[in-house]
């Protein structure tokens, strides 16, 4: 009898930690995808940004916590061709913009999350753009080995002022919106 009460306590215990171990599961760079959005008072541009190393931190099967780099040398617009796409592309990785010979990646960090339910979190992270980290917070939902999220970065906070209503007065229709969008899609 004692040795079953034992058992029975073990497999308890494993159980149990089994429901609580934390996995690290590595995203696919290659399947993944993050498209950007950006917005103008005369209209907008939209195009793709590489993902480069990724993971999500899971705690039995809820999300814990998550990092990831973008390689931000892969800018990319998809709304434009020839010329004028190699322009806007070339422009995005200035200076004036993201300033990519400098600062080649973009870094995520989760540092707190919130189990809305139905497998949705609200996460808080640190976003570092430019060498600037500002807490940005975000939805995000998990479904088996996807996730899927849609990000609102305010430029502004990273000292990106080319065209920004926020630094420069009386720009009118050149006018570029301080907020772009990042629509994730994580494959892991």
């Amino acid at each position: 009898m004692k040795n079953l009460k034992t058992i029975a306590v073990a497999l308890i215990t494993l159980v149990s930690f089994s429901a609580n171990a934390q996995t690290t599961k590595k995203v696919n760079v290659e399947k993944s995808k993050i498209e950007w959005l950006g917005k103008k008072v005369t209209g907008q541009h939209n195009g793709t940004i590489n993902l480069k190393e990724g993971a999500l931190v899971f705690k039995g099967k809820a999300l814990a916590g998550g990092n990831f780099t973008v390689d931000m040398t892969s800018i990319n617009t998809t709304d434009l061709e020839g010329g004028m796409k190699d322009k806007l592309d070339g422009h995005l990785k200035s200076e004036d913009f993201f300033g990519v010979e400098s600062h080649p990646t973009a870094k995520l960090v989760f540092k707190t999350l919130a189990d809305k339910g139905n497998n949705v979190y609200t996460i808080t992270a640190d976003l570092e753009i430019k060498g600037k980290t500002n807490p940005i917070v975000f939805d995000m939902t998990v479904n088996k080995d996807t996730a899927t999220s849609k990000l609102i970065v305010d430029r502004a906070k990273y000292d990106i002022k080319y065209g920004s209503g926020s630094f420069f007065d009386n720009l009118g229709d050149k006018t570029i919106y301080d907020e772009f969008e990042l629509d994730v899609t994580l494959n892991f």
